[in-house]
């Protein structure tokens, strides 16, 4: 009987009543992506980027999470063309690509995720997980299908040119990242300064208004909750290492603090 893969990250924000709020996987532990998968988060942001994962660690932790029901997604730490190929053909149906900041930044990176004659993906089903080593019947007609693209705006560039992004055939979602937005307007540090705020919540509108979900970075709780109510799809809402630092800090201040003072 031919497999069937799970809905992707596009399908599961097309279905839902409410904003999808996910956890970053950063550590590069598949024990910790398990541990985050099974909390009752509605996705997962595995990361490539800044974390210390390769190939092999980004496939362990993809493992590690499909024996739960939550959607993951992979942020490639670049958009290029191998790096792309390489995730997707891991099993990979989300991925969400960086330092994305015009449109044709924005195409480039679609073609790099579509088979031809749409894109330029490379063409190694029957040795990849992806289609699950040609078990998954019509793999390649229907790749599209079983694949969702988004891109990262976080400069200044790119919140200008957010609803033009958006709007680019095989993007299914633009991710706002203030952050580094916060560092592009000179305000390094300051991801919840009025300034940053109000540029992403302009990008958000703008993403909305070319027919597309918009997701945002928003760690602070008030953030989050003001970031949604401006018509954010999906929010990360924390990640497992800050939630294992702050939690530390948390016992130590509770059973060493006194001591030190």
């Amino acid at each position: 009987m031919p497999l069937r893969l799970n809905p992707t990250f596009r399908q599961r924000l097309a279905e839902a009543d409410r904003p999808l709020f996910g956890g970053w996987v950063c550590s590069g532990s598949p024990i910790a992506a398990e541990i985050m998968a099974g909390a009752g988060l509605d996705w997962l942001l595995v990361d490539m980027e800044h974390a210390p994962n390769g190939l092999e660690s980004t496939l362990a932790q993809l493992h590690a999470i499909s024996g739960y029901p939550v959607t993951p997604m992979v942020r490639v730490p670049a958009g290029e063309t191998v790096v792309v190929k390489q995730v997707l053909d891991l099993g990979a149906q989300n991925i969400l690509v960086p330092m994305v900041s015009t449109p044709e930044q924005a195409r480039d990176v679609a073609a790099m995720a579509q088979y031809p004659l749409a894109g330029r993906r490379g063409v190694g089903s029957a040795l990849a997980r992806s289609a699950r080593w040609n078990r998954v019947e019509g793999y390649l007609r229907g790749a599209a299908d079983h694949v969702s693209v988004f891109v990262q705006v976080e400069t200044e560039d790119g919140i200008r040119n957010a609803r033009d992004i958006a709007a680019v055939d095989g993007i299914d979602g633009v991710f706002v990242g203030p952050s580094d937005l916060a560092a592009s307007m000179g305000l390094i540090g300051q991801q919840t300064h009025p300034d940053v705020v109000a540029a992403a919540t302009g990008a958000m509108a703008e993403i909305s208004a070319a027919g597309k979900p918009a997701g945002v970075n928003a760690f602070d709780p008030t953030a989050a909750q003001q970031y949604a109510d401006a018509g954010a799809r999906f929010v990360l809402v924390g990640a497992d290492v800050a939630l294992l630092a702050r939690g530390a800090e948390q016992l130590a201040a509770t059973y060493i603090g006194n001591e030190k003072e």
